[in-house]
Protein backbone atom coordinates (compact mmCIF):
# COMPACT_ATOMS: atom_id res chain seq x y z
CA UNK A 1 0.00 0.00 0.00
CA UNK A 2 1.32 3.19 -1.06
CA UNK A 3 0.30 7.19 -0.54
CA UNK A 4 -0.11 9.48 -3.74
CA UNK A 5 -0.47 12.91 -3.43
CA UNK A 6 -3.37 14.78 -5.63
CA UNK A 7 -2.07 18.00 -7.11
CA UNK A 8 -4.21 21.26 -8.65
CA UNK A 9 -4.90 20.56 -11.82
CA UNK A 10 -4.67 22.53 -14.59
CA UNK A 11 -8.67 23.68 -15.28
CA UNK A 12 -8.18 26.28 -18.10
CA UNK A 13 -5.68 27.61 -20.70
CA UNK A 14 -3.45 29.80 -18.71
CA UNK A 15 -5.13 29.36 -15.55
CA UNK A 16 -2.25 29.17 -13.36
CA UNK A 17 -3.68 28.38 -9.84
CA UNK A 18 -7.03 27.36 -7.99
CA UNK A 19 -8.73 28.17 -4.79
CA UNK A 20 -10.34 25.29 -2.69
CA UNK A 21 -14.10 26.43 -2.47
CA UNK A 22 -15.42 23.52 -0.75
CA UNK A 23 -14.17 20.37 0.42
CA UNK A 24 -16.24 17.21 -0.29
CA UNK A 25 -14.19 14.46 1.43
CA UNK A 26 -12.28 14.20 5.13
CA UNK A 27 -9.59 12.88 6.44
CA UNK A 28 -10.51 9.05 7.05
CA UNK A 29 -13.25 9.12 4.14
CA UNK A 30 -12.82 6.42 1.94
CA UNK A 31 -13.05 7.34 -2.38
CA UNK A 32 -13.16 5.76 -5.04
CA UNK A 33 -11.13 6.40 -8.62
CA UNK A 34 -13.36 9.89 -10.19
CA UNK A 35 -15.13 10.40 -6.69
CA UNK A 36 -15.55 14.32 -6.81
CA UNK A 37 -13.55 15.57 -3.89
CA UNK A 38 -13.41 19.17 -3.88
CA UNK A 39 -14.84 22.23 -5.62
CA UNK A 40 -12.09 24.15 -7.04
CA UNK A 41 -12.36 27.94 -8.35
CA UNK A 42 -10.54 29.27 -11.46
CA UNK A 43 -10.66 32.70 -13.08
CA UNK A 44 -12.39 30.34 -15.60
CA UNK A 45 -14.14 27.70 -14.15
CA UNK A 46 -15.59 26.41 -11.27
CA UNK A 47 -15.93 22.79 -11.29
CA UNK A 48 -15.51 20.07 -9.05
CA UNK A 49 -12.49 17.48 -9.03
CA UNK A 50 -12.17 13.92 -9.12
CA UNK A 51 -10.04 12.12 -7.60
CA UNK A 52 -7.32 9.92 -9.36
CA UNK A 53 -7.00 7.09 -7.01
CA UNK A 54 -9.56 4.51 -5.56
CA UNK A 55 -8.19 4.72 -1.17
CA UNK A 56 -8.46 6.42 1.50
CA UNK A 57 -7.58 10.50 2.19
CA UNK A 58 -5.08 10.59 5.02
CA UNK A 59 -4.39 14.50 4.73
CA UNK A 60 -6.00 17.80 3.46
CA UNK A 61 -3.00 19.79 2.78
CA UNK A 62 -5.04 22.77 1.94
CA UNK A 63 -7.80 24.49 3.64
CA UNK A 64 -11.32 25.72 1.81
CA UNK A 65 -10.75 29.49 0.72
CA UNK A 66 -6.94 28.69 -0.01
CA UNK A 67 -5.01 29.56 -3.09
CA UNK A 68 -2.93 27.21 -4.74
CA UNK A 69 -0.49 27.37 -7.97
CA UNK A 70 -1.18 24.64 -10.50
CA UNK A 71 0.74 21.56 -9.91
CA UNK A 72 0.92 22.31 -5.92
CA UNK A 73 -0.30 19.03 -3.46
CA UNK A 74 -3.64 18.86 -2.28
CA UNK A 75 -4.32 16.11 -0.15
CA UNK A 76 -2.91 12.93 -0.05
CA UNK A 77 -4.66 9.87 -0.56
CA UNK A 78 -3.10 5.73 0.68
CA UNK A 79 -3.77 3.85 -2.56
CA UNK A 80 -5.84 0.69 -1.70
CA UNK A 81 -4.31 -2.65 -3.71
CA UNK A 82 -7.09 -4.14 -5.83
CA UNK A 83 -8.50 -6.20 -3.39
CA UNK A 84 -8.92 -3.00 -1.06
CA UNK A 85 -10.71 -1.53 -4.23
CA UNK A 86 -13.15 -3.69 -4.05
CA UNK A 87 -14.22 -3.14 -0.78
CA UNK A 88 -14.17 0.27 -0.92
CA UNK A 89 -16.78 0.07 -3.76
CA UNK A 90 -19.25 -1.84 -0.79
CA UNK A 91 -18.30 0.29 2.97
CA UNK A 92 -20.46 3.17 4.00
CA UNK A 93 -19.66 6.34 4.88
CA UNK A 94 -17.81 7.26 7.73
CA UNK A 95 -20.01 8.04 11.20
CA UNK A 96 -20.69 11.66 11.84
CA UNK A 97 -20.89 11.07 15.08
CA UNK A 98 -17.51 11.90 16.46
CA UNK A 99 -16.31 15.48 17.32
CA UNK A 100 -14.85 16.75 13.88
CA UNK A 101 -14.42 20.29 15.58
CA UNK A 102 -11.77 22.32 12.92
CA UNK A 103 -11.50 25.99 14.76
CA UNK A 104 -8.39 25.30 15.48
CA UNK A 105 -6.34 23.48 13.37
CA UNK A 106 -4.85 26.39 11.34
CA UNK A 107 -2.71 26.11 7.91
CA UNK A 108 0.09 28.05 7.58
CA UNK A 109 -0.79 30.26 5.25
CA UNK A 110 -3.59 31.31 8.40
CA UNK A 111 -0.78 31.60 10.69
CA UNK A 112 1.29 33.57 8.80
CA UNK A 113 -1.22 36.20 7.74
CA UNK A 114 -3.04 36.26 11.31
CA UNK A 115 0.82 37.56 12.16
CA UNK A 116 1.26 40.09 9.38
CA UNK A 117 -2.27 42.03 10.58
CA UNK A 118 -1.72 41.23 14.44
CA UNK A 119 -5.11 38.73 14.01
CA UNK A 120 -6.05 36.95 17.47
CA UNK A 121 -7.29 34.00 16.11
CA UNK A 122 -8.85 32.81 18.83
CA UNK A 123 -11.67 35.57 18.63
CA UNK A 124 -12.23 34.32 15.21
CA UNK A 125 -15.90 32.24 13.91
CA UNK A 126 -14.11 30.04 11.37
CA UNK A 127 -16.72 29.66 8.14
CA UNK A 128 -14.78 26.69 6.58
CA UNK A 129 -15.99 23.36 7.11
CA UNK A 130 -16.93 22.16 10.98
CA UNK A 131 -15.85 25.47 12.03
CA UNK A 132 -12.26 25.92 10.57
CA UNK A 133 -10.88 29.73 10.13
CA UNK A 134 -9.80 30.15 6.69
CA UNK A 135 -7.68 32.89 5.05
CA UNK A 136 -10.93 34.60 4.01
CA UNK A 137 -11.77 34.82 7.72
CA UNK A 138 -8.25 36.42 8.15
CA UNK A 139 -8.82 38.63 5.76
CA UNK A 140 -12.26 40.06 6.54
CA UNK A 141 -11.03 40.56 10.02
CA UNK A 142 -7.89 42.47 8.72
CA UNK A 143 -10.15 44.53 6.87
CA UNK A 144 -12.52 45.20 9.22
CA UNK A 145 -9.93 46.38 11.69
CA UNK A 146 -8.22 48.81 9.01
CA UNK A 147 -11.09 50.46 8.69
CA UNK A 148 -11.11 51.07 12.45
CA UNK A 149 -7.36 52.62 12.14
CA UNK A 150 -8.59 54.58 9.33
CA UNK A 151 -11.69 56.35 11.34
CA UNK A 152 -9.45 56.78 14.20
CA UNK A 153 -7.71 60.70 14.63
CA UNK A 154 -4.12 60.26 14.35
CA UNK A 155 -2.44 61.55 18.16
CA UNK A 156 1.45 61.09 17.40
CA UNK A 157 2.83 64.58 18.23
CA UNK A 158 6.19 63.41 16.21
CA UNK A 159 4.31 64.23 13.04
CA UNK A 160 5.81 67.60 11.53
CA UNK A 161 3.44 69.56 10.55
CA UNK A 162 4.96 70.91 7.46
CA UNK A 163 5.32 66.68 6.24
CA UNK A 164 1.47 66.56 6.74
CA UNK A 165 0.98 69.71 4.73
CA UNK A 166 3.50 68.52 1.98
CA UNK A 167 1.56 65.33 1.45
CA UNK A 168 -1.72 65.16 -0.82
CA UNK A 169 -4.77 64.77 0.38
CA UNK A 170 -6.25 61.27 0.08
CA UNK A 171 -9.39 60.20 0.11
CA UNK A 172 -10.15 57.30 2.51
CA UNK A 173 -13.93 55.31 1.24
CA UNK A 174 -15.89 54.72 4.10
CA UNK A 175 -17.10 51.15 4.66
CA UNK A 176 -19.62 50.24 3.59
CA UNK A 177 -22.48 49.06 5.78
CA UNK A 178 -25.73 47.63 5.39
CA UNK A 179 -28.82 49.85 6.75
CA UNK A 180 -32.29 48.56 8.15
CA UNK A 181 -33.93 46.00 5.82
CA UNK A 182 -30.84 45.20 3.62
CA UNK A 183 -29.86 42.24 2.13
CA UNK A 184 -26.54 41.02 2.76
CA UNK A 185 -25.75 38.27 -0.10
CA UNK A 186 -22.34 36.17 0.63
CA UNK A 187 -20.32 35.83 -2.35
CA UNK A 188 -19.92 32.67 -3.55
CA UNK A 189 -16.71 31.69 -5.69
CA UNK A 190 -17.82 32.00 -8.91
CA UNK A 191 -18.69 35.50 -8.28
CA UNK A 192 -15.99 36.98 -6.64
CA UNK A 193 -14.15 34.80 -9.73
CA UNK A 194 -15.95 37.04 -12.02
CA UNK A 195 -15.81 40.27 -10.45
CA UNK A 196 -11.77 39.47 -10.05
CA UNK A 197 -11.78 38.58 -13.88
CA UNK A 198 -13.94 41.48 -15.08
CA UNK A 199 -11.57 43.47 -12.93
CA UNK A 200 -8.35 42.68 -14.46
CA UNK A 201 -9.86 42.91 -18.12
CA UNK A 202 -11.23 46.27 -17.38
CA UNK A 203 -7.30 47.21 -16.35
CA UNK A 204 -5.24 45.79 -17.73
CA UNK A 205 -7.02 45.94 -21.66
CA UNK A 206 -7.56 49.37 -23.39
CA UNK A 207 -11.09 48.52 -24.92
CA UNK A 208 -12.97 50.63 -27.48
CA UNK A 209 -16.13 50.23 -28.56
CA UNK A 210 -17.88 50.21 -31.65
CA UNK A 211 -21.44 49.66 -33.13
CA UNK A 212 -23.07 48.57 -36.90
CA UNK A 213 -27.08 47.89 -37.70
CA UNK A 214 -28.10 45.18 -40.04
CA UNK A 215 -30.89 44.65 -41.56
CA UNK A 216 -31.62 41.31 -40.96
CA UNK A 217 -35.19 40.78 -42.68
CA UNK A 218 -34.45 38.30 -44.99
CA UNK A 219 -32.56 35.75 -42.28
CA UNK A 220 -35.67 36.09 -40.02
CA UNK A 221 -37.96 34.84 -42.87
CA UNK A 222 -35.80 32.53 -43.52
CA UNK A 223 -35.37 31.27 -40.27
CA UNK A 224 -38.79 31.18 -39.67
CA UNK A 225 -39.91 28.81 -42.89
CA UNK A 226 -37.74 26.38 -41.49
CA UNK A 227 -37.32 26.38 -37.98
CA UNK A 228 -40.38 24.16 -37.40
CA UNK A 229 -39.19 20.95 -39.40
CA UNK A 230 -35.62 21.72 -38.10
CA UNK A 231 -37.14 21.27 -34.58
CA UNK A 232 -38.55 17.96 -35.81
CA UNK A 233 -36.15 16.35 -37.51
CA UNK A 234 -32.94 16.88 -35.55
CA UNK A 235 -34.83 17.62 -32.04
CA UNK A 236 -33.24 21.09 -31.04
CA UNK A 237 -34.41 24.90 -31.59
CA UNK A 238 -33.10 26.45 -34.42
CA UNK A 239 -32.43 30.19 -32.59
CA UNK A 240 -31.44 32.89 -34.96
CA UNK A 241 -27.71 32.62 -32.83
CA UNK A 242 -26.44 29.76 -34.90
CA UNK A 243 -26.56 31.98 -38.45
CA UNK A 244 -24.47 34.67 -36.51
CA UNK A 245 -21.94 32.46 -35.54
CA UNK A 246 -21.33 31.53 -39.13
CA UNK A 247 -21.53 34.66 -40.27
CA UNK A 248 -18.51 36.05 -37.90
CA UNK A 249 -16.55 32.55 -37.73
CA UNK A 250 -16.01 33.58 -41.76
CA UNK A 251 -15.32 37.17 -41.00
CA UNK A 252 -12.46 36.24 -39.09
CA UNK A 253 -11.19 33.51 -41.38
CA UNK A 254 -10.66 36.73 -43.49
CA UNK A 255 -9.96 38.94 -40.38
CA UNK A 256 -7.20 36.67 -38.38
CA UNK A 257 -6.28 39.71 -36.27
CA UNK A 258 -9.53 39.65 -34.51
CA UNK A 259 -8.98 36.43 -33.69
CA UNK A 260 -5.96 36.57 -31.82
CA UNK A 261 -4.46 37.80 -27.79
CA UNK A 262 -2.09 40.00 -26.61
CA UNK A 263 0.91 38.74 -25.43
CA UNK A 264 3.18 41.27 -24.13
CA UNK A 265 6.01 41.46 -26.45
CA UNK A 266 4.13 40.11 -29.64
CA UNK A 267 0.61 39.70 -30.38
CA UNK A 268 -0.52 35.88 -31.63
CA UNK A 269 -2.92 35.10 -34.55
CA UNK A 270 -4.92 31.89 -33.37
CA UNK A 271 -5.30 29.41 -36.04
CA UNK A 272 -7.94 27.81 -34.73
CA UNK A 273 -11.55 29.80 -34.29
CA UNK A 274 -13.08 28.69 -31.15
CA UNK A 275 -15.88 30.57 -30.25
CA UNK A 276 -16.66 31.51 -26.41
CA UNK A 277 -20.17 31.53 -25.93
CA UNK A 278 -21.52 34.23 -23.40
CA UNK A 279 -24.62 31.59 -21.04
CA UNK A 280 -26.23 33.30 -18.32
CA UNK A 281 -26.73 30.71 -15.75
CA UNK A 282 -29.26 31.85 -11.95
CA UNK A 283 -26.27 33.52 -10.31
CA UNK A 284 -23.31 33.73 -12.76
CA UNK A 285 -22.32 33.79 -16.23
CA UNK A 286 -20.47 31.28 -18.29
CA UNK A 287 -18.15 31.28 -21.49
CA UNK A 288 -18.02 27.52 -22.62
CA UNK A 289 -16.32 27.17 -25.61
CA UNK A 290 -17.43 25.99 -29.12
CA UNK A 291 -14.00 24.35 -30.85
CA UNK A 292 -13.62 24.87 -34.46
CA UNK A 293 -16.44 26.41 -34.67
CA UNK A 294 -15.76 27.59 -38.68
CA UNK A 295 -15.74 23.45 -39.54
CA UNK A 296 -19.32 23.14 -38.46
CA UNK A 297 -22.39 23.77 -40.09
CA UNK A 298 -25.35 25.70 -38.86
CA UNK A 299 -26.91 22.52 -38.02
CA UNK A 300 -23.64 21.69 -36.07
CA UNK A 301 -23.67 24.84 -34.28
CA UNK A 302 -27.45 24.90 -33.26
CA UNK A 303 -26.89 21.84 -31.57
CA UNK A 304 -23.64 22.96 -29.96
CA UNK A 305 -25.51 25.86 -28.65
CA UNK A 306 -28.01 23.63 -27.46
CA UNK A 307 -25.75 20.91 -25.90
CA UNK A 308 -23.67 23.72 -24.08
CA UNK A 309 -26.85 25.77 -22.94
CA UNK A 310 -28.16 22.45 -21.36
CA UNK A 311 -24.92 21.68 -20.00
CA UNK A 312 -24.81 25.32 -17.95
CA UNK A 313 -28.55 24.75 -16.90
CA UNK A 314 -27.87 21.48 -14.86
CA UNK A 315 -24.63 22.59 -13.90
CA UNK A 316 -22.70 20.02 -15.55
CA UNK A 317 -19.71 21.78 -17.35
CA UNK A 318 -16.39 20.24 -17.63
CA UNK A 319 -13.19 22.53 -17.19
CA UNK A 320 -12.41 21.24 -20.87
CA UNK A 321 -16.17 23.08 -21.88
CA UNK A 322 -14.33 26.26 -21.08
CA UNK A 323 -10.78 25.92 -22.46
CA UNK A 324 -9.20 27.46 -25.83
CA UNK A 325 -11.49 30.11 -26.45
CA UNK A 326 -10.39 33.10 -29.08
CA UNK A 327 -12.92 35.32 -29.52
CA UNK A 328 -16.45 35.81 -27.50
CA UNK A 329 -20.05 36.17 -28.44
CA UNK A 330 -22.58 37.45 -26.29
CA UNK A 331 -26.29 37.15 -27.07
CA UNK A 332 -27.79 39.95 -25.34
CA UNK A 333 -30.70 39.83 -28.08
CA UNK A 334 -32.29 37.38 -25.59
CA UNK A 335 -33.19 39.63 -22.87
CA UNK A 336 -34.31 42.41 -25.17
CA UNK A 337 -31.28 44.55 -25.14
CA UNK A 338 -30.93 46.87 -28.09
CA UNK A 339 -27.05 48.21 -27.41
CA UNK A 340 -24.27 47.35 -24.98
CA UNK A 341 -21.08 47.48 -24.54
CA UNK A 342 -19.68 44.36 -23.43
CA UNK A 343 -16.00 43.41 -21.34
CA UNK A 344 -13.72 41.30 -23.39
CA UNK A 345 -13.13 37.80 -21.94
CA UNK A 346 -9.43 38.29 -20.87
CA UNK A 347 -6.85 37.43 -22.53
CA UNK A 348 -8.78 37.74 -26.00
CA UNK A 349 -8.92 40.93 -27.94
CA UNK A 350 -12.35 40.97 -29.32
CA UNK A 351 -15.85 40.31 -27.72
CA UNK A 352 -19.36 41.01 -30.08
CA UNK A 353 -22.63 41.33 -28.46
CA UNK A 354 -25.85 40.35 -30.41
CA UNK A 355 -28.57 42.46 -29.61
CA UNK A 356 -32.16 41.90 -29.84
CA UNK A 357 -33.58 41.84 -33.77
CA UNK A 358 -36.74 44.83 -33.65
CA UNK A 359 -38.66 45.48 -36.66
CA UNK A 360 -37.94 49.16 -37.17
CA UNK A 361 -39.03 51.60 -40.37
CA UNK A 362 -36.09 52.40 -42.34
CA UNK A 363 -35.48 53.86 -45.65
CA UNK A 364 -35.28 51.37 -48.45
CA UNK A 365 -34.61 52.48 -52.06
CA UNK A 366 -36.09 55.76 -51.21
CA UNK A 367 -39.18 54.17 -49.72
CA UNK A 368 -40.02 54.19 -45.72
CA UNK A 369 -40.15 50.19 -44.93
CA UNK A 370 -40.54 48.14 -41.48
CA UNK A 371 -37.37 46.06 -41.67
CA UNK A 372 -36.44 43.50 -39.02
CA UNK A 373 -32.86 45.21 -38.00
CA UNK A 374 -30.32 44.29 -35.32
CA UNK A 375 -27.14 46.04 -33.79
CA UNK A 376 -23.97 44.45 -33.44
CA UNK A 377 -21.74 45.65 -30.48
CA UNK A 378 -18.13 45.17 -30.54
CA UNK A 379 -15.59 45.83 -27.82
CA UNK A 380 -11.87 45.39 -29.03
CA UNK A 381 -8.84 45.53 -27.35
CA UNK A 382 -7.03 48.28 -28.42
CA UNK A 383 -3.43 47.24 -28.25
CA UNK A 384 -3.77 44.93 -30.80
CA UNK A 385 -7.05 46.46 -32.74
CA UNK A 386 -7.70 49.37 -34.49
CA UNK A 387 -10.73 51.00 -35.79
CA UNK A 388 -9.84 50.03 -39.23
CA UNK A 389 -9.45 46.70 -39.25
CA UNK A 390 -12.74 46.42 -36.49
CA UNK A 391 -14.66 48.21 -39.13
CA UNK A 392 -13.44 45.87 -42.32
CA UNK A 393 -14.60 43.03 -39.80
CA UNK A 394 -18.10 44.60 -38.97
CA UNK A 395 -18.77 45.26 -42.28
CA UNK A 396 -17.58 41.86 -43.33
CA UNK A 397 -20.16 40.63 -41.18
CA UNK A 398 -23.25 42.78 -41.84
CA UNK A 399 -22.97 41.58 -45.62
CA UNK A 400 -23.05 38.25 -44.75
CA UNK A 401 -26.21 38.52 -42.33
CA UNK A 402 -27.67 40.79 -44.56
CA UNK A 403 -27.55 38.25 -47.95
CA UNK A 404 -28.46 34.88 -45.78
CA UNK A 405 -31.41 33.62 -48.00
CA UNK A 406 -32.49 30.13 -48.45
CA UNK A 407 -30.59 29.95 -51.63
CA UNK A 408 -27.04 30.29 -50.53
CA UNK A 409 -27.30 29.40 -46.99
CA UNK A 410 -27.47 25.78 -46.60
CA UNK A 411 -28.10 24.46 -43.03
CA UNK A 412 -26.47 21.23 -43.46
Amino acid sequence: MSTEKMTMPQLGESVTEGTISQWLVSVGDAVKKYDPIAEVTTDKVNAEIPSSFTGKITALLAEEGETLPIGQPICAIEVASARQASAVQRQAPASAGADQSMKKRYSPAVLRLAQENDIDLGSLHGSGRRGRITRKDVEAAAEAKRGVATRQTPTKNHVKAADAADRPLQSVPAPIRSAAGDVDVPLTGVRRTIARNMVRSKHEIPHAWTMVEVDVTNLVAYRNRIKTAFLKKEGCKLTYLPFFIKAVVAALKDYPRINSTWAGDRIIEKQAVNISLAVAAEAALYVPVIRHADEKSIKGLAIAVDELAGKVRSNRLSPEDMQGGTFTINNTGSFGSIESQPIINYPQAAILSVESIVKRPVVVDNMIAIRDMVNLCMSIDHRVLDGLVTGRFLADVKHRLEHMTQDNTPIY
